[in-house]
């Protein structure tokens, strides 16, 4: 599993010369750090981009995710089988079929070739997963707590957003860590709804290197192993979060 790891940072040290050697280098005989240069030079403001996109993302996604999981968990509306499936379903829509549909919407309002476009398009995958993943773990967290809550005079917000969403923490940051993860990946929504807007994301910006005729692999191996490192941290920083929100969510005493 970690082989194309190690080989992504091989071929981004490896010279252009030595790119098409047959057997390939293990290790990079002559090690060259242009790619990374590169980096520097051409792609900061790509991935200033997909910073702001990937958090974008996540204050959309939380801000719309945990009110109605909480809402799906607690307040238990009349409806919410039906919505709890229509959610599982818009996770099965392929993710070319939404960014077509969406094109169209976005020409009329005029927001293809923007910041707020791809934030938008993002959260459409990462909302109803969100959704979902709070839902089962507000779930978990005890009535009594609630009901106590409201005894002392608590509303249904205050009792949401001073008991419920500071015990689902776990959850919360689970949920924030995808829809990061999601949005600083993301190509299609990209390609589809950005492809020509001065602001684009890392994604575009290492697909310039690809060409009909040429594929200046050590660039692009050097931006992927940089684009690498904010995943990666967020990761290894989030990760006991992730194991408690996934495992706490998925049982009810």
């Amino acid at each position: 599993m970690l082989f194309p790891v190690y080989w992504m940072v091989n071929v981004s040290l490896t010279p252009p010369g030595d790119m098409r050697k047959s057997p390939p280098d293990l290790f990079p005989g002559n090690p060259t750090f242009e790619g990374y240069a590169r980096v520097l030079d051409e792609q900061l403001p790509y991935f200033g981009t997909s910073l702001l996109v990937a958090l974008g993302t996540v204050v959309l996604t939380l801000a719309l995710a945990a009110p109605a999981a909480y809402s799906l968990a607690k307040l238990r509306p009349r409806g919410r089988g039906p919505l709890t499936f229509v959610l599982l379903v818009a996770q099965m829509i392929p993710g070319i079929i939404m960014a077509l549909g969406l094109y169209g919407i976005y020409v009329k309002l005029g927001i293809t070739n923007t910041v707020w476009g791809l934030v938008f398009a993002d959260s459409t995958i990462a909302v109803p997963f969100a959704v979902l993943i709070l839902t089962s773990f507000m779930a978990s967290v005890p009535d009594e707590v609630v009901q106590a809550a409201r005894i002392d005079g608590a509303g249904a917000f205050r009792t949401f957003w001073s008991v419920v969403l500071p015990a689902s923490c776990n959850g919360v940051v689970t949920a924030g860590l995808f829809a990061f993860l999601w949005a600083w990946s993301d190509f299609v929504f990209a390609a589809t709804l950005d492809s020509g807007g001065s602001m684009q994301p890392l994604t575009l910006g290492i697909y310039r290197y690809i060409g009909n005729n040429n594929q200046e692999w050590n660039a692009i191996m050097a931006t992927a192993v940089v684009a690498s490192v904010p995943a990666t941290a967020l990761l290894v920083l989030a990760q006991r979060f992730v194991a408690a929100g996934i495992t706490s969510g998925a049982v009810k005493d």
